[in-house]
């Protein structure tokens, strides 16, 4: 089974050691991380929604033109615009991209980010909403003749859209939130679901309760895995590397006044759970910055030589794994980095692995 690797593509350079210089959006640092990611090999990079941030299908865009191959996960919190609009969207710039969207759906876990986009409703309601919304987006992507739709969120008559995917049946879509009531709507409509790095027991847990969601539904799923690895010529200089993001991540979170609160949702809950254990669990996942932070989105790390953490990689490729969404903290020369040593041996190592198999 093929792997894909998953970068990301931030409107300027900041990262948890690196406070932002100069605007949110800069175009030019756009332009260089999205190439850096294409000749890195990477196959999609990610860009990511918040309710203060730049529009992420506007910068997936700008970074399709200037790149050939480079695939792009448009992060998309579902309920702020009619989804039939947003169908369109997604599709009309699959066309011009030739066939290089995809899009991550965020219903979203934390009630004040939520509020500033005008969203009143509970967790619950919200999944509730997304799963309409998904239902409505799907239809508009693939019908081939005007449907109507009528549930409690949202009500079309005559919907249809001229303009389809070069993407067949649909663009691809990812799913994030770690809940039940998001793991419901995830085994309904996802065709990846995403975690965030957690520990091989975790991991399985909820590989199993999805794949037997989606069962429910006569469906398959793929699973991609987010991790923010650090690498370095020998372990113990890895792990030094480590303590020096930790030590620059604590100075730049007293000086930004930081305050670390219960978070709002499951996915955290669970970092944070995995965190209690130690800060360093497995074989060499670290929850250094996710105990800091209160583990504020993708925020654990794999430790050691490009080896090593290939290696573990592959012990959740084992699991099910086959999306890695790998970033690091010093954004750019990181992605570079990867591209030179950790993706290639690793699509190496399960390409033999595969290999070994079919022999057997």
């Amino acid at each position: 089974m093929s792997i894909e690797f998953i970068g990301y593509i931030g409107g300027h350079h900041a990262s948890e050691i690196h406070p932002r210089s100069g605007p949110t959006l800069q175009p030019d640092y756009v332009e260089t991380v999205a190439r850096a990611h294409e000749e890195a090999g990477f196959d999609r990079a990610l860009v990511a929604f918040h309710s203060n941030s730049p529009d992420s299908t506007l910068i997936a865009s700008h970074a399709a033109s200037v790149t050939k191959k480079l695939q792009f996960l448009i992060a998309h919190r579902p309920g702020f615009a009619q989804p039939t609009l947003a169908a369109r969207q997604f599709t009309t710039l699959d066309v011009f991209n030739g066939g290089r969207t995809a899009v991550h759906i965020i219903t979203g876990g934390d009630d004040r980010e939520l509020r500033a986009d005008g969203s009143h409703i509970g967790k619950d309601e919200r999944y509730a909403r997304t799963d309409e919304y998904l239902s409505v987006v799907r239809q508009e992507w693939i019908s081939e003749q005007p449907f109507d739709f009528t549930g409690t969120y949202y009500q079309v008559e005559g919907a249809y859209s001229t303009v389809k995917s070069p993407q067949q049946p649909h663009i691809p879509l990812y799913f994030g939130g770690s809940s039940q009531a998001a793991i419901e709507v995830a085994g309904k409509h996802a065709d990846v679901y995403a975690l965030w790095g957690e520990t091989y027991e975790q991991v399985r847990e909820i590989v199993t309760q999805v794949r037997a969601e989606a069962a429910k539904h006569g469906r398959t799923i793929r699973f991609s895995l987010s991790l923010r690895p650090i690498l370095a010529e020998t372990e113990e200089l890895a792990w030094a590397r480590a303590e020096t993001i930790l030590q620059q991540a604590t100075a730049l979170a007293e000086k930004n006044g930081f305050v670390r609160r219960e978070p709002p949702n499951e996915g955290s809950r669970r970092l944070l759970a995995a965190a209690a254990q130690g800060s360093r669990l497995d074989k060499r996942l670290w929850t250094g910055i996710a105990g800091l932070l209160g583990a504020q989105g993708n925020s654990t790390s794999l430790v050691g030589t490009a080896e090593q953490v290939a290696e573990a990689l592959v012990d959740y490729y084992d699991l099910g794994i086959t999306t890695f969404l790998i970033r690091g903290f010093d954004p750019l020369n990181d992605a570079i980095d990867y591209g030179k040593r950790l993706i290639p041996l690793t699509r190496q190592l399960i390409a033999e692995r595969e290999q070994a198999q079919q022999v057997a």
